[in-house]
């Protein structure tokens, strides 16, 4: 019997591996005529790249164009462009030297045309146009850098402190495509020290290295376990707490010092309004009279498709943030000191509403740090006034608070 299950197992297979085919990997035509080539090349040289725009051959099995020319760093460089379009960029030049292309069309068998060879002359690369506008300021327990990257391109920003025997070592590098840059780094001892700022974008291109000696202020986080809320709970002008789930879900203003950033109910949450119903404002105590230096604001984030989503709904776009060491009883606003007036703005610069880059997600998951005025006395009080949020309204929804400053 067992030999009987064995024999009819062998048909079977006979069966199984008659159907099974060698599968063709590569071209799946066999043309071996090349292409003709591209013709009437036309070249717009552009700050680091360049683009170039032809006619293309008539063959029928024309598949792509290639460029192949040779980077600074010695690399070859191949950048394909498909047979739909009849534009290609060339990119990752670092100088406006002349330079070399060689253009192929390719067919469907991967048999090149005879090349075309086309010189270039890019414009300056932006890395350089950075590294002008570049700033290293000292800032509240650290320091600022400010730069300004107008054509939007992929930057690396990489600062570095000269550490004794060790040399230069770098801090974390700023990775941006964003238009502005203004990064703090934080953490630092009040001595003077050496800093060292290049520019490079992605193809390791490289500017000259900016020196400069800085000496940071002092700063210290005030302790959240001094924050309180205002007595009466609702400051007169300030608007209550949303309370949803009919009132099972605290979102008082004492929720943003509860060390939660991302967790519904753990924000302070005012009535969502459809309509202009005019600023939303809450106001609390930090507990102690300090040097306000500045504050950092997470927003609460929505949850959307599975991601967690910043810039949206209450999410504050338009705000204010006012001080005081002795608020008027009756609300209004003779008795404080407006710090600043606050826009948050996309890094990548996506304007979709709810469309966020990596880069957008990873900056407000840290939390905004927003600057205060330095010419003012030394205050206790804070107020937050929202005057539009990303959702176009101007309710507000933050997550969690931390005030810094200098509190001797």
């Amino acid at each position: 019997m067992k030999v009987l299950k064995s024999l009819l197992i062998i048909p079977i297979l006979i069966i199984g591996l008659s159907g099974c085919k060698e599968s063709k990997i590569g071209p799946q035509t066999n043309n071996t005529t090349p292409p003709g080539p591209v013709t009437q090349v036309r070249v717009v040289n552009e700050p680091g790249q360049v683009k170039l725009t032809y006619n293309l051959p008539s063959e029928q099995d024309l598949s792509y164009v290639k460029a192949v020319y040779m980077l600074a760093s010695g690399e070859e460089r191949v950048v394909k462009s498909s047979f739909y379009t009849n534009q290609l960029l060339v990119d990752g030049f670092g100088d406006t030297e002349e330079h070399e292309i060689k253009l192929y069309a390719v067919n469907k068998s991967e048999v090149a045309s005879e090349p075309v060879t086309v010189k270039v002359k890019p414009l300056e690369n932006p890395i350089f146009d950075v590294f002008r506008s570049l700033k290293v300021l000292p800032d509240f327990a650290g320091i600022n850098i400010q730069a300004k990257n107008m054509t939007r391109r992929d930057i690396a920003i990489i600062p570095m402190r000269k550490d004794g025997y060790k040399g230069w070592v770098a801090f974390d590098g700023i990775y941006t495509s964003s238009d502005s840059v203004s990064r703090d780094i934080r953490g630092l001892d009040t001595l003077s020290f050496e800093v060292a700022v290049i520019v490079r974008d992605r193809f390791l291109n490289q500017t000259d290295t900016l020196f400069t000696t800085v000496k940071p202020l002092f700063e210290t986080a005030l302790a959240k376990n001094k924050y309180k809320t205002m007595a009466p709970s609702i400051w007169p002008g300030d608007q209550r707490s949303n309370f949803s789930n009919a009132g099972t879900a605290d979102t008082g203003v004492h929720r943003m010092w509860d060390g939660e950033t991302q967790v519904f109910p753990s924000c302070a949450y005012t009535p969502p309004t459809t309509t202009d119903a005019g600023p939303h404002s809450i106001t609390f105590d930090v507990g102690q009279l300090a040097q306000l230096s500045r504050i950092v604001i997470w927003d609460y984030p929505e949850t959307i498709n599975g991601l967690k989503t910043w810039y949206y709904r209450g999410n504050m776009k338009n705000f204010e943030i006012w001080g005081s060491a002795n608020p008027n009883p009756d609300g209004s606003y003779d008795s404080w000191v407006k710090l600043g007036t606050y826009t948050s703005v996309k890094p990548s610069g996506l304007v979709g509403y709810g469309d966020l880059s990596a880069e957008d997600r990873e900056i407000a998951a840290a939390g905004f740090s927003w600057k205060f005025r330095v010419d003012v006395p030394k205050l206790r009080y804070l107020r937050i006034k929202c005057n539009q949020n990303w959702m176009g309204t101007q309710f507000l929804m933050i997550t969690e608070v931390q005030v810094y400053g200098n509190p001797n």
